[in-house]
């Protein structure tokens, strides 16, 4: 079964697709970059961050999902 996962502690998609889904216990997320969810603006500043908005967004979607950073298998 799929479930849409929407969370406004993480940035809107840019496009026609869903920030996250859970399949068969499975967390998808959309790619990333650096958007404050609070702003929906592009994060100025240097690499790390970037960086580091990029993994507290993903952390707010994981944990939308019921999952954590701490339980990720695979990133691409």
């Amino acid at each position: 079964m799929k479930k849409i996962i929407r969370t406004d502690k993480a940035p809107l998609p840019v496009g026609p697709y869903n920030q996250a889904v859970v399949i068969n216990g499975l967390v998808f997320t959309a790619g990333q970059i650096a958007i404050d969810p609070a702003t929906n603006q592009l994060l100025p500043g240097d690499v790390e961050a970037q960086t580091r908005l990029v993994m507290e967004n993903l952390r707010a979607l994981l944990n939308a999902a019921g999952a954590s950073l701490e339980r990720v298998i695979k990133t691409t």
